[in-house]
């Protein structure tokens, strides 16, 4: 989870969104916490636990990772840091389950025969986002993730017409309104370069009336940053920027990083960043 920022965002938002893709889902999956947790006497943080309510009848523990890039040594990470997770909190969890979410089948590890009795047990499911299917023969939860798939000239289609969608149908897993402030979470991070009324006018929609944007808003009135912004190119890009380094740096990247992924100056990134504390 920790090298995908925009699933962690999501999933941290709304961990219900998960089950849409797991073959057995929890009765209770609605009221799971996703949450990033440290096992003590270890150098280990597990950054995409799945936690049950608790008040749940069969407590299961969903651990996940999101793979957007090639990494060999994925499965000798993962499953040690499930598993010593496991054994450090026998006490709160009846069964587990793990869950692999990757961009593409390519990006798996080539070395599978290692792991071989957890990924062919009934407790791991791999999931490969591009061969879900067609976007409009999918549950609304699945093509929210498959939108993090497309590319910038698509992305902004596929967007609307996710939007025109969910006017149309009703949603069982997710309120209209929280899903809208999915995909307005995905449209800011992949297209953080935008001013707010380009991204308006790329998904038909007023950010104004989106909990990213009023967020963002709050945060600025109360620092009192809202009034007397000068005008032009960097004020809009400033905008943009107290939306998305907030939600980078909750995954843990470093200032420098997030300052190279949106190939901005660090001193923007640092900005934007003490305006949100």
């Amino acid at each position: 989870m920790k090298r995908d920022s925009i699933y962690y965002q999501i999933f941290k938002r709304f961990p219900g969104l998960l089950f849409e893709l797991v073959d057995n889902p929890p009765l209770q999956g609605q009221n799971y916490r996703f949450e990033s947790v440290e096992v003590k006497e270890t150098a280990f943080r597990i950054n995409g636990v799945f936690l049950p309510p608790e008040d749940a009848t069969l407590r299961v523990i969903f651990f996940a990772e999101v793979q957007f890039q090639k990494d060999e040594a994925l499965y000798y990470r993962f499953f040690t840091e499930s598993l010593m997770y496991l054994n450090r909190n026998r006490s709160q969890y009846d069964d587990w389950f793990c869950v692999v979410i990757f961009s593409s089948r390519s990006l798996e590890p080539s070395d599978q025969k290692t792991h071989r009795i957890f990924l062919n047990s009934d407790q791991v499911q791999r999931i490969y986002l591009d061969e879900l299917g067609a976007t409009n023969q999918q549950p609304i939860g699945i093509n929210l993730m498959q939108l993090t798939l497309a590319s910038d000239e698509v992305m902004a289609k596929e967007a609307r017409l996710l939007i025109e969608r969910l006017k149309l149908e009703e949603t069982d897993t997710l309120p209209k309104n929280e899903i809208l402030d999915i995909i307005t979470t995905i449209a800011v991070y992949k297209f953080s370069s935008l001013s707010r009324e380009e991204v308006e006018a790329m998904l038909g929609l007023t950010l104004e009336q989106t909990r990213v944007y009023q967020e963002a808003k709050a945060e600025g009135r109360e620092e009192g940053r809202e009034e007397g912004r000068e005008e032009g190119r960097e004020e809009r890009e400033a905008e943009m920027l107290k939306l998305t380094v907030p939600l980078l740096l909750q995954t843990g990247m470093s200032v420098e990083q997030i300052a190279q992924h949106l190939n901005v100056d660090i001193e923007a990134v640092q900005i934007a960043a003490r305006s949100s504390t």
